[in-house]
């Protein structure tokens, strides 16, 4: 037997104490998951080069059991295992570094191994132990001869044995490694379907192509059914009135990579139908590319309900403050009639009143949860001053939304501004215009009220009069805007300068 040598073995260490017990070994075997490594391309490799280079007839690969050596990787044998209690591989893996027998029979540890004694005819072993990462024996790659070898191997070869070796534990490291990370995902991933199973919403997830891999336990308590595979899978769970849109919205979002989210109605596994909020996240990698959606159905049909039935009675609340609106302007005209030093405010309050009415039946009915476009707000509000020739008055421009606390001061000093225009301005004589242009500046807007073509000379009005505080208390007050007049001979021009956040309320 040659001595070991520490400058041909560079990882020379003995096995550590606490895991050389069976019990505690066979933990650690046990988390190695050696069976997925049986006849394993690359320790095969190592196992047929390790021969070669020792000019050895047989080499192996073998891992040391409680009761059996198995052979992990094996050439110039076809077995596939021996006992334990006559494998020399026992003996390398608890050493520190190279076990070399020259002449099996000539040393009284093998000489009555059946190996040795047998048919096989062992006589010359060279075995590298084998350990895990925290020390604990595994077994050793070895290589056989069936005849003795008085000089061992050439320090090139127990060199290059001890390479291998470290080779090999290498591998067995990163199997282990990469079986621990499985393990961790599988945890991670039952946790997170465990959690998903107990949501209240639906979660499911796919591929960045829109192949679905996942959806909790909740699909088809909801559903009954089987999930889809792909969007086109999806057609018999959403309601047929829901469907184009949907499935359009979805490609969009898709084809560029977007924030996805829509409601509709999902079929229910009672056969009845529930509107549904679907949401969908985009993962994507550095390029930008999507690699995988992440989605959740959340049931709104009780929201969607109430809110329907809001609607209808925000709707009636509407139509009952129209007729009251009426029942106001009928009773001016009525307390008025006869009376023509009463004439002209009647009518002036009429108009005002059917104003507020134009601007709360604008807000409510053409625009969204409260909100419309101010662009038509004063469309609408102007139209009736028009007169037959629509080219009196113009509106061009930016627009932004605007919501119902908003537009009840706007519309006041709109027609204000137009009743002023009637009775002095430009409005008074067929050839007066009046250009109103809606400007984005920053976070104002700024509408220009411009009067051409109207009466000469000009009628200045800069008194404290009830039209001009009104005009000033409903912007500065209730608009936190700024407004300017500025009476030129062309004709009164007027600029509000208005808070884009303020209007939208």
């Amino acid at each position: 037997m040659q001595p070991n040598d520490s400058t041909l073995w560079p990882h020379r260490a003995a096995p550590a104490p606490a895991f050389c017990g069976d019990g505690e070994r066979a933990k650690v075997l046990a988390a190695h998951g050696f069976n997925s490594l049986r006849d394993d391309p690359e320790l095969a490799e190592i196992a047929r080069f390790a021969a070669q280079l020792c000019d050895a007839p047989v080499a192996l690969v073998t891992l040391v059991e409680a009761e059996r050596q198995r052979f992990l990787a094996r050439t110039g044998v076809d077995i596939d295992e021996t006992p334990r209690s006559t494998s020399l591989c026992a003996h390398a893996m608890m050493g520190g570094g190279l076990l070399v027998v020259p002449d099996a029979t000539k040393d009284p540890r093998f000489a009555d191994f059946e190996l040795v004694t047998g048919e096989f005819g062992l006589r010359f072993y060279a075995g590298a132990p084998l350990a895990s990462a925290e020390g604990a024996p595994i077994g050793a790659l070895c290589v056989i001869d069936t005849a003795p070898r008085p000089d061992g191997l050439t320090d090139l070869q127990r060199h290059g044995l001890a390479v291998l070796a470290q080779a090999v534990k290498r591998r067995i490291q990163a199997r282990r490694e990469s079986r621990e990370s499985e393990a961790e995902h599988a945890r991670r991933n039952a946790q997170f379907r465990t959690l998903g199973d107990w949501l209240p919403d639906i979660i499911w997830s796919s591929d960045g192509e829109g192949r679905f891999d996942y959806f909790s336990g909740r699909w088809e308590k909801v559903t009954g059914r089987k999930p889809p595979r792909d969007i086109e899978g999806w057609q018999p769970f959403i309601h047929p009135d829901d469907w184009d849109a949907t499935y359009a919205g979805w490609t969009d979002c898709s084809a560029r990579g977007d924030t996805y989210e829509a409601e509709y109605r999902l079929s229910q596994a009672d056969g009845g139908w529930r509107w549904t909020m679907a949401r969908a996240l985009p993962v994507k990698n550095e390029s930008g590319a999507v690699m995988r959606w992440f989605g959740t159905l959340t049931d709104i049909d009780e929201k969607r309900r109430q809110a329907d039935s809001s609607g209808a009675v925000a709707h009636e609340m509407v139509h009952r403050i129209k007729n009251i609106f009426a029942l106001i302007s009928g009773l001016v005209s009525v307390r008025t009639r006869g009376h023509e030093e009463l004439r002209d405010f009647g009518e002036n309050l009429v108009g005002t009143i059917a104003a507020l009415a134009k601007a709360q039946d604008f807000v409510r009915v053409s625009g969204a949860e409260g909100s419309g476009d101010l662009r038509g707000l004063v469309e609408g509000l102007l139209d009736p001053f028009s007169g037959e020739d629509s080219a009196h008055i113009s509106v061009e421009g930016d627009t932004a939304p605007i919501g119902s606390r908003s537009a009840t001061p706007l519309a006041l000093v709109l027609h204000e501004l137009a009743t002023n225009s009637v009775k002095y301005g430009a409005l008074s004589v067929e050839t007066g215009r009046v250009a109103i242009t809606l400007q984005a500046e920053d976070e104002d807007m700024v509408v220009h009220w411009v009067e051409t073509g109207g009466p000469e000379p000009v009628v200045v009005n800069e008194g404290r009069g009830f039209g001009t505080r009104l005009i000033d208390m409903s912007v500065t007050a209730q608009l936190d805007g700024k407004v300017e007049r500025d009476w030129r001979k062309e004709g009164l021009a007027v600029t509000l300068r208005l808070s884009r956040e303020k209007l939208a309320n």
